[in-house]
C-alpha cells in the first residue's frame, strides 16, 4: 500500500518548507563572518559573542524533539505559518538591535521559528511524494541542510562588507513575508492529529540533557575540561539524556519514539548524516577564519572565495538525487566518503600562511563534492526503512542529532584549532600571528580527517533499504505521563 498522501500542489509545499528551512539554516553560520563587527560595536568578547551561533544550536537541539510532539497536536498550515512568523519577528529584533543582548534574543526567537520548520519539512516531504520519485526531491531538500550552512559565510562576507551585517537578517526578513503569503495560500494539512499525552518530564529531560550537552561543548572552546563550567554541564546532560532514552523506550507514547533507532540503515544514515554535518559547520567556521585571518583576505573575498565548492553542492545535489532512485544509496556513498577524506587530505596537508588560494577552492570543491554524494542518499536511505507511522519520529531524531553535530562540530574544532596554536607557539614563539593562525587551521583538519575516515568505514555497511513493517517493539510497563 503506497504511503503517499495526495495533496494539491507538493511542489509547490516543498518548495515553501525548503526555502524556509534554508533561511533558518543559513542563519546558523551567516553571523560567522561578522563576529568581528559585532564585537567592536558592542563591545563584546569572543567568548560572548560566539554565543550568537551557539545559542541558535543550543534551541534548534532543544525545540526539534519537541517539535515531534507538536506535530501530532497542531496541523502542518498552523506549524508552518506559526513558524515563519516566530522567524520573521526574530530576524526583525536582530535587525533593530541596538545592543547585544536583543541580538542574541532575536537569534533566539529566529531559531524557534526554525526549530518548528525542519521537522516538519523532512515529514511532509516524506508523505506527499512516493517512495520512487522520493530521491530527486531529498536530494534537493539534501541541499537545503548541507548548502545553507556551508553558504552562511559566502552570502554573508558579501553583504557584511558592501551594505552592513544588519542586512542580513533584513534580506531574510522579506524572505520570509513572501513564504508566509505563500505558505497561507498553498500548504495543506497532511499531519495526523492525535493529540497524544504531554509528557512534562519528557520534556523536561530533553531539554537539560541537549541543553548541558552543548552547552558544555560551547564552552570547551574557551575553558579547559577540567573546568567546573565544562565538566558540570557535560556530566548533567549525559544523565538526563540517559534518563530520557530509558523513560521513552518505556513509554507507550514517547516524545520521540526510540524505536526508530532498531532499524539498521535509519541509524547508519543518521550516524554518516552526523558525521557530515561534524565536517560542514567545522569548515563553516575554520575557512573563514583562515582565510581573513591568514590569507588576509577581506570578509567579501574570503566567502567569495567558497562559492565554487557551494555551486559544486547546487549542481550535483539533484543529479545525486536521480542517481538515488536508480542506483540506490552504497556505490554513492562509498565513492562521496573516499573522496570526502581525499578533500580533507588536501586541507591537513597544504594549508599554511603562504598557501595559493587555488589549492584552497581546489579542496573546497573536492570536499563539498564528496559532502553532496552521501549526505542525501544517506538520509534518505535511512527514512525509506521506517514506516509512515514513525516518519515524525524519524525526522524529529536525525533533524535534533544534526544540530547537537552542528554545535560539537563547531565546539571541537575551535577548541583543536586553538590547542594547534598554541602548540605551534611552543615550537615556534617568535612566528608571525598569520603563521600561528594558519597552524592552528591545520591542527583543526587533523580532526576533521579523522572524522571523514570514520565515516568512510560506515559507508561500507550502507545497502539499499525499502519500507519495511513496524518492528514489534519489546513489550515493556508503559510509564504513565503527566497529563495536561
Amino acid at each position: 500500500m503506497s504511503t503517499q498522501i495526495q495533496v494539491k500542489n507538493p511542489k509547490t509545499m516543498a518548495f515553501i518548507l525548503m526555502l524556509g528551512a534554508f533561511i533558518g539554516l543559513f542563519g546558523e553560520t551567516a553571523l560567522n563572518m561578522a563576529l568581528t563587527n559585532i564585537m567592536e560595536e558592542f563591545s563584546v568578547k569572543p567568548a560572548t559573542a560566539q554565543w550568537l551561533t551557539t545559542g541558535y544550536l543550543l534551541v534548534l537541539a532543544i525545540l526539534v524533539p519537541v517539535t515531534a510532539l507538536l506535530m501530532k497536536w497542531f496541523t502542518t498550515r498552523q506549524l508552518v505559518i506559526g513558524g515563519l512568523i516566530i522567524s520573521l519577528l526574530g530576524t526583525i529584533l536582530a535587525g533593530l538591535s541596538p545592543s547585544f543582548v536583543i541580538l542574541l534574543f532575536g537569534r533566539i526567537v529566529q531559531a524557534l521559528g526554525t526549530g518548528l520548520i525542519l521537522p516538519v519539512m523532512m515529514t511532509v516531504v516524506l508523505l506527499i511524494f512516493p517512495i520512487s520519485k522520493r530521491g530527486v526531491v531529498m536530494g534537493l531538500m539534501g541541499l537545503v541542510i548541507t548548502l545553507a550552512p556551508a553558504l552562511g559565510p559566502t552570502l554573508s562576507g558579501v553583504i557584511i562588507s558592501s551594505i552592513g551585517w544588519h542586512f542580513i537578517f533584513w534580506i531574510s526578513a522579506i524572505f520570509y513575508v513572501l513564504l508566509t503569503l505563500f505558505a497561507v495560500a498553498k500548504i495543506t494539512n497532511v499531519s495526523e492529529i492525535t493529540k497524544p499525552s504531554i509528557d512534562i518530564m519528557s520534556i523536561l529531560l530533553s531539554t537539560i540533557g541537549f541543553g548541558g550537552l552543548i552547552f558544555s561543548l560551547a564552552t570547551m572552546a574557551e575553558e579547559a575540561f577540567s573546568s567546573p563550567v565544562v565538566w558540570i554541564p557535560l556530566l548533567v546532560g549525559m544523565i538526563a539524556l540517559v534518563l530520557f532514552g530509558n523513560r521513552q523506550m518505556k513509554m507507550a507514547q514517547p516524545m520521540i519514539n526510540l524505536r526508530v533507532f532498531k532499524y539498521p540503515m535509519f541509524t547508519l544514515g543518521t550516524l554518516m548524516m552526523f558525521l557530515g554535518i561534524i565536517i560542514i559547520l567545522s569548515s563553516a567556521i575554520l575557512l573563514p577564519l583562515y582565510l581573513k585571518g591568514a590569507l588576509l583576505f577581506s570578509a567579501a573575498v574570503a566567502g567569495l572565495l567558497l562559492l565554487p565548492g557551494n555551486a559544486v553542492n547546487v549542481i550535483l545535489s539533484p543529479i545525486v538525487g536521480s542517481l538515488f532512485d536508480k542506483k540506490g544509496p552504497r556505490i554513492l556513498v562509498i565513492l562521496g566518503s573516499i573522496i570526502i577524506v581525499i578533500g580533507n587530505l588536501i586541507f591537513a596537508s597544504t594549508i599554511s600562511a603562504t598557501t595559493p588560494t587555488w589549492q584552497i577552492i581546489v579542496a573546497f570543491i573536492v570536499l563539498f563534492f564528496g559532502l553532496t554524494m552521501v549526505m542525501m542518499p544517506s538520509q534518505t536511505n535511512g527514512l525509506n526503512q521506517l514506516p509512515r507511522k514513525l516518519y515524525a519520529d524519524g525526522s524529529a531524531a536525525m533533524n535534533t542529532l544534526n544540530q547537537v553535530a552542528g554545535a560539537a562540530g563547531t565546539a571541537i574544532a575551535i577548541t583543536v584549532f586553538t590547542a594547534g596554536q598554541s602548540g605551534y607557539l611552543i615550537d615556534f614563539p617568535d612566528a608571525p600571528q598569520q603563521e600561528v593562525l594558519a597552524a592552528g587551521v591545520k591542527y583543526a583538519f587533523y580532526f576533521t580527517t579523522g572524522i571523514s575516515i570514520v565515516g568512510l568505514i560506515c559507508s561500507f555497511f550502507v545497502k539499499k533499504s525499502n519500507e519495511v513493517k513496524e518492528i514489534s517493539p519489546t513489550p515493556m510497563k508503559a510509564t504513565e505521563p503527566v497529563r495536561l
